[in-house]
């Protein structure tokens, strides 16, 4: 996707400095990244490495006071968001497809959907983004009243993803896209995020498969303990370096 004019050497999201606590419990240390619009950056890390504290502080949900606590800077469009509530930060433009789906089990597929436009801006445009939901997945159209309990994990992962673009955001965050589905379905997930990425959406993607997230990467980064120990443009990272950063291990 090709973007000019003046917003395309400027971050649309600008990480500083952050550190992420849980009580006394530091799982973020100083982490300072940035997304231009039009981009896609991967997150990779193993298990325990920050990547889902770091998107939870991104949208808000480390703003616990002593539970859970952030220090350092965010911004989104030249906009500070640091400390500010979730339904602000969904409201300015940025949304998240949780690790888990986070679904409502008992309720249906149309359901689910309508309850990711639950800000007023959204409201009445409500019955035009669902269909352009369903243009994008038309699986979902015709299980529109399927309780999602009921659903393969694939089709709850459609569901999320449709969820998180009904309040037509501009920075999507996915944590941990491919997490317990099948090779086939994760191919046919991430083509529908290369299609939302192409419909102008700037996306983050954790993944621990390395070499799914280089595929369809402009960017990554390397998280280990709370760090990122490396960054850079998939084309510019050896396999070697990125293997060794992943691991904690000194690449010669």
């Amino acid at each position: 996707m090709s973007i000019s004019g003046p917003d395309a050497d400027t971050p649309l999201l600008a990480v500083s400095g952050l550190s992420a606590y849980y009580g006394e419990l530091r799982a973020l240390y100083d982490v300072t990244l940035s997304v231009r619009t039009g981009e896609v950056l991967s997150i990779i890390g193993a298990n325990g490495a920050g990547k889902s504290t770091l998107l939870k502080s991104i949208v808000g949900m480390m703003n616990r006071g002593a539970a859970a606590h952030i220090q350092g800077d965010i911004e989104f469009a030249g906009r500070r968001i640091a400390g500010r509530a979730t339904e602000d930060i969904v409201d300015a433009g940025i949304t998240m497809v949780p690790e888990g789906r986070r679904l409502f089990a008992r309720m249906s597929v149309e359901e689910n959907l309508a309850a990711g436009a639950f800000l007023p801006r959204c409201r009445a445009g409500l019955r035009q983004r669902m269909d352009e939901i369903y243009a994008l997945f038309p699986k979902l159209h015709e299980r529109r009243e399927q309780v999602v309990a009921q659903m393969s994990g694939g089709e709850q992962q459609m569901v999320a993803i449709g969820r998180a673009l009904m309040s037509s955001p501009r920075l999507i965050l996915f944590d941990e896209l491919s997490l317990g589905l099948a090779p086939a379905v994760i191919e046919e997930i991430y083509r529908k995020v290369r299609t939302i990425h192409e419909q102008g959406v700037t996306c983050i993607i954790i993944e621990q498969d390395m070499r799914r997230a280089l595929s369809v990467a402009d960017r990554v980064c390397v998280m280990l303990e709370g760090s990122i120990v490396l960054s850079g443009r998939p084309a510019e990272l050896s396999e070697a370096a990125i293997t060794a950063a992943y691991f904690g291990q000194t690449h010669r």
